[in-house]
């Protein structure tokens, strides 16, 4: 634990030293990932033994924090509401996105699996009647199990980013999936929101709008994240303040990875906590 870092704008996350070894992170913003970065690392996520580490540091210095970022989880938040009273918790606008982006994804494998047990009935079909199976075949030249494989990647991205093979591809899909189609829209609408919303009380009247949309779509994978937005409104909100994202406790877990991956594995967690302090602390 080191107060002297401790600053305005903090982040929190959670990294695995070895497999089963999770940490506790908290980080200053201001350092930008360098020397005074590190606030404290706690062995363990349980939010009772984090907070009981993070109130050792002096109340007054606790209050000075304005914003703590962080992801979804429960315990996180807990951490933040206990140790910096006095702190806005923002959560952090990629994971939200993320789970729009999962929410489509799960949409997808559903139509692959029932385009893989239509393909199994139509060879036993096939061969039931002694003739040659020859699967449907697409304008673009997929079947319809390759046509759901390939489209993973263009589903993660903006339609102006796609290249001629991946719009092409996008048209035959959105063509014989349009369900896919209406999701890949709803997921887009929530980034474009992030985007584009700069003002609190727009941003609320926006998702408003965005959950209309959910609800007359009547997906299911599209309905839970809806609720799990709807539990978080109030810290998603609160990135509309400052725009304040989870991005440097994201790029300070992978500084903490790639320098597990030059000593090729942890064997000595002490040690290697007290390599990483020196650095970053």
């Amino acid at each position: 634990m080191f107060p002297q870092n401790i600053g305005s704008h903090l982040s929190i996350d959670e990294t695995a030293l070895t497999y089963d070894e999770l940490y506790t992170i908290v980080t200053n913003k201001a350092a930008k990932g360098r020397k005074g970065a590190l606030v404290a690392i706690v062995k363990g996520t349980k939010a009772e033994d984090v907070i009981g580490v993070l109130k050792q540091i002096k109340e007054r210095l606790r209050n000075k924090v304005q914003e703590v970022t962080l992801d979804m989880a429960a315990n996180m938040e807990l951490i933040v509401r206990k140790s910096f009273p006095k702190a806005a918790i923002v959560t952090d606008r990629f994971h939200v996105q993320k789970l729009a982006g999962e929410a489509l994804q799960d949409m997808r494998i559903a139509f692959r699996w029932q385009a893989l047990d239509l393909e199994n009935k139509e060879r036993e079909q096939a061969k039931q009647s002694k003739l040659a199976y020859t699967p449907t075949i697409f304008d673009n030249g997929d079947t319809r199990a390759q046509l759901l494989i390939r489209s993973r990647y263009l589903l993660f991205k903006t339609e102006n980013k796609w290249t001629p093979n991946q719009r092409f591809r996008a048209e035959v899909l959105f063509k014989h999936y349009p369900q896919l189609e209406d999701a890949y829209k709803l997921t887009m609408g929530l980034r474009h929101i992030y985007h584009t919303t700069k003002d609190r009380s727009l941003a609320f009247t926006r998702l408003a709008h965005w959950f209309k949309k959910v609800e007359d779509a009547g997906f299911e994978q599209f309905k839970t994240v809806e609720r799990t937005i709807a539990n978080h409104y109030r810290t998603i909100l609160n990135f509309f303040t400052n725009r304040s994202t989870n991005a440097s406790a994201e790029s300070f877990n992978a500084k903490i990875k790639a320098f597990r991956a030059t000593l090729r594995g942890v064997k000595n967690i002490p040690y290697f906590l007290f390599r990483l302090t020196n650095i970053y602390a």
